[in-house]
């Protein structure tokens, strides 16, 4: 089992990492899209892009992974909402795999992270 949340956790680094450098890079194919069928400036496409590399960095640390994926899950979840309203429905539903890839990661992660850790109450000093 946990060869399989390593891989998912390797392949959506890779996701978020070549899906923010296309959006950096400001690659034809991206502009067009985010551009022509939803009508982004290249700033917005850029630090959306600028999101989506952060949050790849942010899932390499254990410390920080909880914050990656959810950020990551944020990105993916609007384009993919981008993706339908643009009319490709094939797409959007593959679009999904990423978004329960970056749960998955959630899920796994959140029990483990020091935010959800209850907190050691502190030793009392005899008198």
């Amino acid at each position: 089992m946990q060869r399989l949340r390593t891989v998912n956790l390797v392949l959506l680094i890779f996701l978020a990492l070549a899906s923010g450098i296309s959006k950096i890079m400001q690659l034809p194919q991206e502009m067009e899209f985010f551009q022509g069928e939803m009508g982004f400036g290249a700033n917005t496409i850029f630090l959306f892009g600028v999101a989506q590399l952060a949050a790849a960095a942010l899932l390499v640390f254990e410390k920080t992974r909880l914050i990656g994926a959810e950020l990551l899950a944020v990105t993916l979840c609007i384009s993919t909402v981008i993706i339908f309203m643009a009319g490709k429905i094939g797409f959007g539903f593959f679009s999904i795999l990423p978004i329960v890839m970056a749960g998955i990661v959630i899920k796994v992660t959140a029990p483990a992270s020091p935010m959800f850790r209850k907190a050691q109450p502190s030793p009392r000093r005899p008198r």
